[in-house]
């Protein structure tokens, strides 16, 4: 006696929805916005003055653009089970080069190049000890955190450097462009190249082998040190621009406070989007709500008047809550309860 096979049920919207990868980060956002709009009066007012669009969101956005451009850097090294703790030192000395040279007269472009030029040397540096020399990357990226800062130091012999001209340096950080802040274009721009390059080519695919499991990468014929050096280069890049991005908004370059604790923020931002510190997951929408929340978070504290001496307890209480919301076990048995 046959019996016929039971139809298979497709899954209903509501779990569609929670299985997405951005479901978590978006709601974690909007329940912060949530509680900006109860308590903060005009938190979602805009305006428009000569021809900008003027607003908390809009600040919010530009003042996370640095961050965000970090965080996709560093989503591609923690997707290949890396770590990169230089990433505030890099922020640091690509911007004090670039203040320095444009204070000895050279111009706009020649300065952000070399500041980036300078980035990337920090990225082979760490992809040298990482990927070619087999250090530990938390250990190798410190070496660069400590010297790096330093060599800014003595770059900038331990002062500010305040640039004054040429005005096309601060429309990398303070311009505007079509009304909105030039700071959303780029971190856009650069956004849809990474995606575009792991979306459309094998180079998503090859990251995730090698972070799921990087000796059977190599087996399969995957070079899997170049593909952790080039992630470690990127990296670095990422956080040269957010460097010079810094710089051009407040004019000036401090390499004792530029991209301090950045690092830390970029590697919050991967895991609150998505990112599994194990490597093998990519989410680079997410890697950018993910400092959109933060910022947010830092926005939201100061705004309510929060005493600094509980600021970092509170950001800390937040980010406990959401990343316990984000893990696998309560996932799993939400799913159990549902």
């Amino acid at each position: 006696m046959s019996t016929a096979a039971l139809p298979i049920r497709p899954p209903s919207l509501r779990r569609r929805l929670l299985a997405h990868p951005l479901s978590r980060p978006l709601a974690a956002l909007g329940l912060l916005l949530l509680v900006a709009l109860l308590l903060v009066p005009g938190f979602f007012a805009l305006e428009i003055k000569d021809g900008r669009l003027y607003g908390s969101l809009v600040d919010i956005a530009q003042r996370a653009a640095p961050l965000m451009l970090a965080a996709l850097g560093m989503s591609l090294v923690i997707a290949m089970r890396g770590i990169d703790i230089s990433v505030g030192a890099v922020v640091a000395l690509a911007g004090t080069v670039a203040c320095g040279l444009l204070l000895k007269g050279h111009g706009t472009a020649l300065s952000l190049a070399a500041g980036l030029a300078v980035a990337l040397l920090c990225g082979a540096w760490n992809a040298l000890l990482v990927a070619a020399l087999g250090l530990q990357p938390i250990v190798a990226t410190l070496i660069l955190m400590v010297a790096g800062r330093g060599l800014a130091q003595l770059i900038s012999d331990g002062q500010i450097l305040t640039v004054y001209e040429p005005a096309s340096f601060f429309t990398l950080g303070a311009g505007y462009w079509l009304g909105l802040p030039v700071a959303l274009f780029v971190v856009a721009g650069l956004y849809g190249l990474v995606a575009l390059a792991l979306r459309r080519t094998a180079l998503g695919l090859f990251i995730q082998a090698v972070g799921l499991n990087p000796v059977a990468a190599r087996l399969a014929g995957l070079r899997s040190s170049l593909l952790i050096a080039l992630s470690y280069i990127a990296c670095a890049a990422c956080a040269g621009l957010a460097g010079l991005m810094i710089a051009s908004n407040i004019k000036s370059a401090d390499a004792n406070n530029a991209g301090q604790l950045l690092e830390l923020d970029a590697i919050l931002a991967v895991t609150l989007g998505g990112g599994q510190l194990s490597g093998g997951s990519l989410n680079l929408a997410g890697t950018l709500v993910g400092g959109l929340i933060i910022q947010t978070l830092n926005a939201l504290i100061y705004t309510l008047g929060v005493p600094p001496q509980l600021t970092l307890v509170v950001k800390a209480l937040v980010v406990f809550v959401v990343c316990i919301a984000q893990s696998p076990v309560w996932a799993s048995r939400k799913g159990v309860a549902a």
